[in-house]
């Protein structure tokens, strides 16, 4: 057993892991933040992102002792004084989601996205996003969802 002792959505925490503990599931299991999912476990499906250190990652293939002393944000962290963060707000607006299962990493991924391309194009965000999968729907109203929440995380 390790210790792990991290930041997250800027709260000071650690917790006991084996070894071979995924970030996922320390994050799930241990500190009962459940808005990062776990869909696949071989870094397909990218419904498990979150930001290591201000980049974003599929936590299913970073073992949990390799992010001692990093600072993580998941889903929970995005938001602010209760108001949803841009990027969240938009997947809402323009319904970017159906069951809402990829949302999370979905979101993770926009925002990472964003902070390298600020106006992306239509194709830099679907290139962007080429590593999480939507199971339910299309991709349209996710790519408008994008588009719309980097013009307003631009403001």
């Amino acid at each position: 057993m390790s210790t792990v002792s991290v930041t997250v959505n800027g709260q000071k925490l650690s917790g006991d892991v084996e070894a071979r503990t995924l970030l996922v599931h320390f994050l799930r299991d241990k500190l009962g933040l459940t808005g990062t999912h776990v869909g696949c476990d071989t870094s397909q499906c990218g419904a498990c992102v979150v930001h290591l250190d201000g980049k974003a990652v599929k936590s299913c293939t970073v073992l949990a002792v390799q992010a001692q002393g990093a600072a993580i944000t998941t889903i929970e962290g995005l938001a602010t004084d209760g108001k949803l963060h841009p990027m969240q707000e938009a997947f809402r607006e323009h319904h970017g989601l159906q069951c809402g299962f990829c949302t999370p990493g979905m979101v993770m991924t926009a925002v990472d996205l964003v902070q390298s391309h600020p106006n992306p194009t239509e194709q830099q965000i679907r290139e962007g996003l080429e590593g999480n999968i939507c199971r339910c729907t299309g991709y349209h109203n996710i790519v408008k969802a994008v588009s719309a929440g980097a013009k307003a995380m631009g403001r």
